[in-house]
């Protein structure tokens, strides 16, 4: 029986790609902060799924995460869509430092804990939805770029360090573009905005074909391969909004 966990399963593209993994047949461990929405989907699909209340930014979120993975009785496929991210041009200090907390300090626990218990356990899958953010520092969302540029950097070392160990470990970094989600919420109008059911169809093809990078869709490829050919000193100049 195949078993997966999602972190960030109570809304937008976490919780589309539970109902999506529950369709395909896997047993599935549901994770977040709101636990009243993740007993929805459990109550919709019984014995199908574990529900297992954690905040990732908690002492006791690498513990919850080991004991929810020991009620599955394994794992095999671990996707990570906990994170936070909002405009803040303004530069509030506590925006970007709570910012910081959750996609840095929340996805390394999340994502350290899940390697480790992997490397003990015949390997798996690790996929994590960072964003197209990562690829440049945007003057307007500080330490959400810079977060996920992290994210981003900190995947392809473990998967080199899963390599250099010899361990059955397999990545896919997944970078959307916006997408419609409560993320998003009160930010005002975006442009190119993807419906999360399609990103997370596109998201879990990319899982399945063992994609190492998936840029999500065809438009934000485009955009960040324009944006890689930006020189440094004209990027700097540049008002990037959304």
């Amino acid at each position: 029986m195949k078993r997966a966990i999602v972190i960030g399963a109570s809304s937008g593209i976490g919780r589309e790609v539970s109902k999506l993994l529950l369709a395909d047949g896997w047993i599935v461990g549901i994770a977040a902060r709101r636990e009243d929405r993740l007993m929805k989907i459990k109550s919709a699909n019984p014995g199908m799924v574990e529900v297992m209340r954690i905040d990732v930014t908690a002492a006791d979120a690498p513990g919850r995460l080991l004991e929810l993975a020991r009620r599955l009785g394994g794992v095999s496929l671990f996707v990570y869509c906990s994170g936070v991210g909002r405009q803040n041009a303004g530069l509030d200090s506590d925006v970007e430092l709570s910012t910081v907390d959750v996609n840095v300090k929340g996805f390394t626990a999340m994502v350290d804990t899940m390697f480790n218990y992997m490397a003990a356990n015949l390997g798996g899958d690790i996929a994590v939805i960072s964003s197209i953010a990562g690829t440049k520092g945007l003057g307007v969302a500080p330490s959400y770029s810079a977060t996920k540029a992290y994210q981003n950097t900190y995947i392809q070392a473990l998967e080199q360090l899963s390599n250099m160990r010899r361990l059955h470990i397999r990545f896919t970094d997944i970078r959307p573009g916006f997408v419609d989600t409560d993320l998003l919420s009160g930010s005002g109008g975006y442009t190119m905005l993807m419906d999360k059911e399609s990103v997370a169809r596109q998201m879990l093809r990319a899982i399945y074909a063992h994609r190492h990078v998936h840029v999500i869709d065809w438009r934000y490829r485009l955009l960040v391969f324009a944006w890689r050919l930006i020189p440094r000193w004209l990027w700097r100049k540049l008002n990037v909004r959304n």
